[in-house]
């Protein structure tokens, strides 16, 4: 009966619920559509939450065996909530599993791109990793300001996160930076 545990719903209120349900509230901010010019889109949704769950999960790594524990089940409930997304959106048992296979692949992809770019001090490398996931799909120009506005972001949500208590980020509290403003106003 071991495995069925993978399965179980996590409770609302546990500490990977709660980070979980944080991301994918911060992820849905209206301020990355329409200030950062991110695709209101389902790639665009999808590209939002992996950074984010990227982003914490990096933090998280510097908590030791609970932090990676925490870290393991909330890429479980990340999972779960495809699954569940990609079915309502009607894709069928055969076809859910190589969906959810292809999700998981792209979400490494970018936790390597994010997680190589964020060690380097200048920003072309992340520029570079959100034009090509987060602004994928974007088929006219992408605005410079975009890219701006959301690669400080992505900084000041790392450096916001490396500073957080471990301790309450293990109890499943976290504040996030702003979202980017205006990406005209901030660069003007």
């Amino acid at each position: 009966m071991k495995i069925l545990h993978r399965f179980r719903r996590q409770a609302p209120n546990d500490p990977a619920s709660l980070l979980y349900q944080a991301l994918a509230a911060q992820s849905r901010r209206p301020e990355f559509y329409v200030a950062a010019g991110v695709p209101d889109s389902l790639d665009g949704r999808f590209d939002l939450l992996v950074l984010h769950v990227i982003l914490l999960l990096r933090r998280l790594k510097g908590e030791g065996a609970a932090g990676r524990a925490l870290g393991q089940a909330i890429f479980d409930i990340m999972v779960a909530d495809f699954d569940r997304a990609v079915r309502e959106l009607g894709v069928g048992d055969v076809g859910v599993g190589k969906r959810i296979k292809a999700m998981i692949s792209a979400f490494y992809g970018r936790l390597a791109a994010y997680d190589a770019a964020l060690a380097e001090a200048d920003d072309a490398t992340l520029q570079a990793a959100l034009r090509r996931n987060v602004y994928g799909t974007v088929k006219a120009g992408i605005d410079a300001a975009w890219l701006g506005a959301l690669s400080a972001y992505v900084r000041r949500a790392a450096e916001g996160l490396a500073r957080q208590d471990g301790a309450a980020l293990i109890g499943g509290m976290i504040d996030f930076a702003p979202p980017p403003e205006d990406a005209n106003r901030a660069f003007a």
